[in-house]
């Protein structure tokens, strides 16, 4: 089966050595997606203390960021926001984050036919100082 490692020129560069995503036949796996943005150091919703450690952040521009960054990927792989089947949510806070998560969440899969299968845990930190990284499979038509 055929293989091929997929970068987007817009989505946030990796913080390790991984590609954005890699398409094995008709799917195509994401490595783990943050709110982060192409080329800025600053991390939108997110406030740093001085030691680089989170003080603050605002889950739901996070979440925003995520969704944009996934489907940059999901664009220049040549697949699309619907074509989704399966998300992994990591959340440092559940308690906190899930209910304003689920909500945003609910609003860019409004169709249940569409809907993918989702993962939601509760982690200790991320490899960058942010709340929410997602790690999806999607379907390439």
């Amino acid at each position: 089966m055929s293989h091929q490692i997929v970068s987007s020129d817009q989505a946030p560069e990796p913080v390790g050595a991984y590609p954005h995503a890699r398409k094995v036949g008709n799917l195509l796996f994401l490595s783990g997606v943050g709110p982060r943005q192409r080329g800025a150091k600053e991390i939108r919703g997110v406030t740093l203390d001085a030691n680089g450690n989170i003080a603050s952040y605002d889950i739901e521009v996070q979440c925003h960021s995520v969704f944009k960054n996934v489907k940059l990927i999901l664009e220049a792989s040549g697949s699309k926001w619907e074509n989704l089947i399966d998300v992994t949510v990591y959340l440092i806070n559940m308690k906190k984050d899930f209910p304003i998560f689920n909500k945003i969440y609910a609003e860019y899969f409004p169709n249940k036919e569409t809907q993918p299968c989702r993962t939601t845990v509760e982690i200790n930190a991320l490899p960058t100082p942010i709340a929410i990284e997602l790690k999806c499979v999607a379907i390439i038509n």
